[in-house]
């Protein structure tokens, strides 16, 4: 299992590539970004654990790059260790204002960069923060988000559910289950950036869990995206007899066969158009509710 994902933000080839085939090998995914716009796009399509950004690059500066992170919902919780040649004390300064979380001066050792990745990675986990298969933002920061949200005037939460899932996995493995997990995420991020607004936060709260906190104006055609594309392109995960039949067989409590359906996606909401809400645990069972109603209705 990859011990999570990496986006090297450096436009120095011989510096990125050393970095991506070091991180590599010690059991990371590593992206390589060599312009700041680049490292936005790239961000959006795959949420990275962490991000190693150069200070000094061809089109904006990191500082640049950062700042936008941070005032995007859905990145802003991605921890940032700036790379940098200089080594004042005000260029420090200015990273960490802007919310990096870390500061290492070239030239760096490899293995000091290594510890301060695999530190911010873990504290993030530690701390309930990301879930470690998908990057998404989980426990503490959903319920920060959902108290945000239950403030403003147009909001509309989203709660999304694999169907089949852990039957998937016991006839699959837990290997492919992280496989279709993550798949799961990028689509959603592919379907917001489609159809939703640039500040929607996409959570995953665990397991085959996800939740999307959009407008009212936005919900509807989120929503309907969503499954569709789901229940269409999860079927690359299933081998082609499974996908030819329509079905996988699996084991029943009492040890005989049972079919089993290929997995869906089903998508309550909750919005603030329903009624007046008193806090977050009442918006989050009433979105839970309606999402086992469109499990039902499948």
């Amino acid at each position: 299992m990859s011990k999570g994902r990496i986006l090297v933000v450096e436009d120095d080839f011989d510096i990125s590539n050393m970095l991506r085939i070091y991180f590599t090998g010690q059991g990371f995914e590593v992206n390589v970004a060599p312009r700041g716009g680049d490292a936005l796009s790239m961000t959006r399509q795959s949420l990275p654990h962490l991000i190693v950004l150069d200070i000094m690059l061809p089109d904006m500066d990191g500082y640049a790059v950062c700042k936008e992170l941070r005032m995007t919902t859905r990145t802003s919780h991605i921890p940032v260790i700036f790379l940098t040649q200089k080594d004042e004390r005000s260029d420090k300064i200015a990273g960490l204002e802007l919310g990096a979380d870390d500061y290492i001066t070239k030239p760096f050792d490899i293995e000091e960069l290594k510890l301060r990745v695999t530190n911010n990675i873990a504290r993030q986990e530690r701390e309930n923060q990301t879930d470690p298969r998908t990057g998404l933002p989980s426990g503490r920061l959903i319920e920060e988000q959902l108290r945000k949200t239950i403030r403003k005037p147009d909001w509309a939460l989203l709660d999304c559910r694999i169907n089949h899932f852990e039957r998937f996995k016991d006839v699959y493995g837990f290997i492919a289950g992280d496989e279709v997990l993550r798949f799961s995420s990028i689509l959603l991020g592919e379907v917001v950036d489609a159809v939703g607004t640039p500040n929607d936060f996409i959570g995953h709260p665990g397991g085959d869990n996800f939740v999307i906190v959009t407008n009212t104006a936005c919900a509807a055609k989120i929503r309907e995206k969503i499954k569709a594309r789901f229940s269409e392109e999860v079927k690359t995960h299933y081998n082609f007899m499974d996908r030819e039949q329509g079905y996988i067989v699996a084991k029943g409590h009492d040890g005989s066969d049972v079919k089993v359906h290929l997995m869906s996606m089903s998508v309550g909401q909750a919005s603030a158009d329903m009624r007046q809400f008193s806090d977050i645990r009442e918006i989050t069972e009433t979105a839970a509710e309606a999402r086992r109603q469109d499990a039902m209705s499948n």
